[in-house]
């Protein structure tokens, strides 16, 4: 009886002259939705011990990120532009806790904003007693700045949020550069990743990015997409260039010949640095692009998130009224981290060939960490996946993309470069040409994401925005400084 009055229902509903079409319509539909939503990692990984910092931690990708991780047991430590009282970081932290049964996730306050409370953080995590650190990811700079509607047209207004742009990439910049040295000091058999996650737009900026570079464009005719792209292709050079310096370091742990002669080779070493192997770094950057989210990517967009300072009631009722479409053609948070732990699951250029090395050494051994895999056939290794260093990550896999590169900035960096190896030659001649090949030596420019020469003055870029915003605050500091005796003896 309830059978047949659902078939009477839905046949006066819809007749069932058209149940093919229908039928093959919601496949269709379904199908664009399963790709548009992309793949999920087919990697896994035992995170406990392993300490990661995020920031961003509080926006929609950043919270699914902390939950998948502290699943897998991982120490977290969530960078809150809130003060720790702020019903964000005070809710939401015990939350977690309780809802991936992992007490090791602690909120830290650093306001990305503030030059001074970006230092004040790291300086507190360099001078603690625990200063562990697998992995760094940078979330802040995925959620999108700027909408299609409301603020943001204007040329004023593009300006400021055009500095809010750049303020979220320095603090990237920042963050990297002050907890390098800790990085570098680590033992050279820990695996450690930066992850620095960016919007989807970044292919609008590749035709002028360069060019950009030496003569900034006009706000008041570039468009969001653009200038949301601009940001992302520049963190997507500097985390290449990044990785180009880290590779250009001797790395090798030390053998037993090292460490038995460290005591009587230690005075000679002051005057004649030890040649180390060049080895694959054991710190590996990589960019993650997660694709076009609801919250993080669409909601800014139409301005239709109340918390973020630029609301249009325009924007929020358009944005629910496409939401139908919004929903077949964008992802979920979780689907969007997807890319994320995958470059964090994947194993590294160097852990492959330490897992090799101890194979080929030791074959019978006991040791068969997951870290390490010592009992399993190198031949394995020709196959398995491997985490590009450098590299830009979308859908689960590596994106080639090339930015043309101006002639303005090759000269410049190809002359620097002769300069350096002229002055190593000079070096490597008054040592009796004593240096091995291949040490202490720049790597070779690999051409890709704009090569050494773009990478080079993307990093110039940072440097110097970097001296101006730091400089802003000092100035801001130093006069609050000088207001605050006038004010106490007026009081």
């Amino acid at each position: 009886m309830v059978l047949q009055v659902a078939y009477v229902a839905i046949s006066t509903i819809l007749p069932s002259k058209y149940w093919l079409r229908a039928g093959v319509t919601a496949g269709a539909l379904l199908i664009v939705h399963a790709f548009a939503r992309g793949p999920n990692t087919s990697r896994e990984r035992n995170l406990h011990a392993r300490t990661v910092i995020i920031t961003g931690g509080f926006t929609p990708l950043g919270l699914s990120l902390i939950t998948a991780l502290a699943r897998r047991g991982a120490h977290i430590i969530a960078l809150s532009p809130y003060p720790l009282d702020h019903p964000y970081p005070s809710v939401l932290i015990p939350l977690l806790r309780s809802t991936t049964n992992n007490e090791n996730i602690y909120a830290e306050y650093a306001d990305l904003s503030n030059a001074a409370s970006v230092r004040d953080f790291c300086t507190r995590f360099l001078t603690g007693s625990e200063q562990r650190l697998d992995a760094i990811i940078f979330g802040h700079e995925y959620h999108g700045i700027g909408s299609l509607f409301g603020l943001g047209h204007t040329k004023e207004s593009k300006v400021a949020t055009e500095e809010t742009r750049e303020t979220a990439s320095l603090a990237t910049f920042l963050i990297a550069t002050l907890l390098l040295p800790a990085l570098l000091v680590a033992p050279t058999e820990r695996d450690i990743r930066i992850v620095n996650v960016v919007n989807p737009f970044y292919a609008a900026a590749i035709p002028t990015f360069a060019s950009d570079l030496v003569s900034p464009p006009d706000l008041s005719s570039a468009s969001v997409f653009y200038l949301e792209g601009r940001r992302a292709l520049r963190s997507i050079v500097l985390t290449r260039h990044l990785q180009r310096v880290l590779d250009s370091l001797p790395n090798r742990a030390p053998t037993k010949e090292d460490k038995a002669g460290s005591s009587t080779d230690s005075q000679k070493e002051c005057v004649e640095p030890r040649q180390t192997a060049h080895a694959p770094s054991n710190i590996v950057a990589t960019s993650v692009s997660p694709g076009i989210s609801r919250k993080d990517t669409i909601a800014p967009l139409f301005a239709a998130e109340r918390d973020m300072g630029h609301w249009s009631l325009f924007g929020f009722v358009l944005y629910y009224l496409l939401f139908p479409i919004v929903w077949l053609f964008s992802k979920t948070s979780d689907a969007a981290m997807q890319t994320a732990l995958h470059v964090l699951f994947l194993p590294t250029p160097f852990k492959s060939a330490f897992a090799k090395i101890s194979a080929s050494i030791n074959p019978g051994s006991a040791d068969n960490t997951s870290e390490q895999q010592s009992t399993v056939d190198p031949a394995v290794f020709a196959a398995e996946e491997v985490l590009k260093p450098g590299a830009l990550y979308r859908e689960c896999a590596v994106v080639t993309t090339r930015i043309p590169v101006p002639s303005s900035l090759a000269p410049a960096a190809n002359e620097a470069a002769q300069d350096n190896a002229d002055k190593k030659g000079k070096g490597k001649k008054k040592e009796g040409e004593k240096a091995t090949a291949g040490s202490e030596t720049s790597p070779p420019d690999d051409g890709e994401l704009g090569g050494e020469a773009l990478g080079r003055a993307v990093w110039e870029w940072y440097e110097m925005k970097l001296k101006v915003w730091e400089a802003r605050f000092k100035d801001e500091k130093a006069k609050s400084d000088d207001k605050t005796p006038t004010q106490t003896k007026k009081e």
